[in-house]
């Protein structure tokens, strides 16, 4: 356990000098959070029907999303795709680690640290000046941050499927670009998972994707109570089981059939 942690505490101290990069993400998370929140704006200044989520509501559910979008799993690991292609991966193998929980903490350091530098500053610019409101209460952030915490074991697991499957394909591309816009329509990022039409929401009740992002800001904006949150956690968290055990099944099997270059 020391080494995976190890593992974490290293690649997330490297990845925190990429200091520029987290201010241009900022930079461009805050200019597109301000073209969301005016469509969102105009949209509620037409409609007069009564909405799932206040005016206010909205305005804060779009600040959250641009400040942990970093969290979600949307791209793979670009060292890891490189050793996948060139045969490196051989390498990894040899380590003394599980293969498998080596990737998982790659993908917890890549999805921390850029989101702690880029989210930090747009809290503070958001809160100040574009209409981002606190936490409805103290233990409402207390379990914002608790589903926080096993969204990001959940999206890590995701995100290592999505790496597997580059051990049955040549780029890595398809799966890779398919990925990301199934993640930002079914997680909330699109749109409020609210404002889907009533007959989709059992199929939205039931995928991991909403744990991503959506429940956890209806948590902190009070849409759904501190008192209720056990079921969803408990979703959350066997979302994770079960895909970190797919994973580790399908990890397997591209092992064994793994051909390495010159190999």
């Amino acid at each position: 356990m020391n080494a995976y942690i190890s593992l974490v505490r290293v690649r997330f101290t490297a990845l925190l000098q990429y200091r520029s990069a987290a201010l241009a993400g900022m930079s461009t998370q805050l200019f597109w959070g301000l073209i969301r929140m005016m469509i969102f704006t105009a949209f509620y200044g037409l409609n007069l029907k009564h909405q799932p989520l206040s005016r206010s509501q909205m305005i804060t559910y779009v600040w959250l999303g641009q400040a942990l979008l970093g969290l979600l799993p949307w791209a793979i690991d670009s060292e890891l795709k490189d050793k996948i292609r060139t045969g490196g991966v051989v390498y990894d193998l040899l380590r003394p680690l599980d293969l498998y929980f080596h990737w998982y903490c790659r993908a917890i350091a890549a999805r921390t640290a850029p989101t702690l530098l880029r989210s930090i500053p747009l809290f503070i610019i958001a809160g100040m000046f574009f209409g981002l409101q606190a936490p409805v209460s103290g233990p409402a952030a207390l379990g914002w941050l608790g589903l926080t915490g096993l969204a990001l074991l959940l999206n890590c697991a995701f995100m290592n499927i999505v790496t597997i499957s580059m051990l049955w394909t040549v780029s890595g591309e398809g799966v890779s670009r398919l990925a990301p816009p199934i993640v930002y329509a079914l997680s909330g990022m699109m749109i409020p998972l609210q404002f889907y039409p009533a007959r989709m929401q059992p199929l939205l009740q039931f995928l991991p994707f909403r744990d991503m992002l959506d429940v956890p800001f209806r948590v902190y904006m009070g849409s759904i109570p501190f008192s209720a949150i056990a079921p969803y956690a408990l979703q959350s968290f066997g979302w994770t089981i079960f895909l970190v055990i797919s994973g580790r099944l399908l990890m397997r099997i591209g092992i064994k059939n793994l051909v390495a270059q010159g190999g």
